[in-house]
């Protein structure tokens, strides 16, 4: 199933928790938090400004981002979690690293 966001919304897929700590402990499933950084699977076209323009959006996909904790909706499409919100949602794309697979 394809699904292309409406106006100025962003399809995020979470990337994967870390499962041990830097000193080798490992974190069970119950007491990880949800990672707070993910990938752009999907882009609206942008919002429209005061004149009735489109304003495209910054992100794009493939980009790997910041979100608040409490950011968007999660929804599962076709059996896989995923997150739509806003573009305003997202605090910053992360540079220089390789996107979550």
């Amino acid at each position: 199933m394809k699904f292309r966001p409406l106006h100025d919304r962003v399809v995020v897929r979470r990337v994967t928790a870390e499962e041990k700590t830097r000193g080798g402990i490992i974190i069970p499933d119950t007491a990880q938090e949800k990672p707070m950084e993910g990938e752009v699977i999907a882009v609206g076209p942008g919002a429209r400004n005061e004149t009735g323009e489109i304003v495209a959006l910054d992100v794009k996909a493939g980009d790997r981002i910041l979100f608040g904790k409490w950011s968007g909706t999660e929804v599962k499409l076709d059996g896989e979690e995923l997150i739509i919100m806003k573009e305003s949602d997202i605090m910053g794309i992360v540079e220089g690293q390789p996107s979550a697979k």
